[in-house]
């Protein structure tokens, strides 16, 4: 299967140059290394690959890469859900650091090569479920978020983990605007971080992170809603306490710490009973923890899911 990107969007509009093509090299070399796993989507004028999906795939139909790349929130470009798209490319990601502090043995900093490094990047086709009723079906390009938390041997103490957005106000509108309280901070529970369906992700498409989708390395928590999965990660810090995120203090009554998705808690405007896939005409069931109730419901045995919300 050959996916083809707008004409007027390049590669090298997206990342610069040196650094996409340095990424790219490295995403075809590590694939093609990871036990048969290959990028399975090349550029336009590229032969196509196969590919080895990750156990957790889902088999839906893939969202368009235009809808993918063209229609998303990243506040610090903007409210609109094109601005990213139209906002992204002054960003800066080379050079590119990640920060893993806090309660933690071996604190490090590590390069983005470094991090490309860590362990064999495989596909991974996961649902995105938005708070605004809309979702996607997306083939993230990454490894376990566990492999990068292990990297600095977290404290017996250590309960949570935060997640820094980087921010740059000169290329970042939303951040010049104060639309939210910069930077960007999303928090995750321990077991959920280290559960085996939340990656580190470094690409999508068979290709690496445009910048409106939270390059060069974000992360993807598919049961949760999108705003969960913090993009362009600067920093990463364990904590013992839970974490007071972006959107809890922008709007602490509409969006909780869990954020788990859930038909049968209503955001305080609107229902999320249902979801309109990105393309299609007709709304669908939300699904339990996004569809992947099996996977991850036991990390919240004996929890009220309306409480903690």
């Amino acid at each position: 299967m050959l996916i083809r990107r707008p004409p007027d969007v390049a590669p090298s509009e997206i990342t610069p140059r040196e650094l996409f093509l340095r990424r790219r090299e490295f995403l075809h070399l590590a694939a093609s290394a990871a036990a048969g796993v290959l990028l399975p989507y090349a550029p336009a004028g590229a032969s196509p690959a196969t590919s080895t999906r990750s156990p957790f795939s889902t088999d839906e139909a893939l969202t368009p890469y235009r809808h993918v790349t063209g229609y998303n929130n990243f506040y610090e470009f903007g409210s609109d859900k094109d601005d990213p798209a139209a906002n992204a490319g002054k960003m800066s990601t080379s050079p590119w650091t990640v920060a893993i502090d806090g309660l933690v043995h071996k604190p490090k900093t590590l390069a983005i090569e470094d991090i490309l490094r860590l362990a064999p990047l495989e596909e991974r086709i996961y649902r995105l479920r938005c708070v605004e009723g809309w979702s996607m079906v997306i083939p993230w390009l990454g490894f376990p978020l566990s492999t990068l938390l292990g990297q600095v041997e977290p404290l017996g103490n250590a309960k949570y983990v935060e997640f820094h957005t980087d921010v740059q106000p000169d290329a970042m509108p939303g951040v010049r605007h104060r639309l939210l309280d910069f930077p960007y901070v999303e928090g995750l529970r321990l077991d959920e971080a280290n559960h085996p369906l939340a990656i580190a992700c470094v690409g999508l498409y068979g290709d690496v992170l445009p910048k409106q989708n939270g390059a060069p390395v974000r992360i993807v928590v598919p049961w949760k809603y999108g705003f969960k999965s913090a993009k362009s990660i600067a920093r990463v810090t364990f904590t013992d306490r839970e974490p007071r995120t972006a959107w809890m203090r922008a709007a602490p009554d509409e969006y909780g710490f869990y954020s788990n998705v859930n038909p049968e808690v209503d955001h305080r405007r609107w229902s999320q009973a249902t979801e309109r896939r990105l393309g299609d005409f007709f709304k669908r069931k939300t699904l339990m923890f996004n569809g992947y109730a099996d996977e991850v419901g036991q990390l919240y045995a004996g929890m009220d899911l309306r409480r903690n919300f």
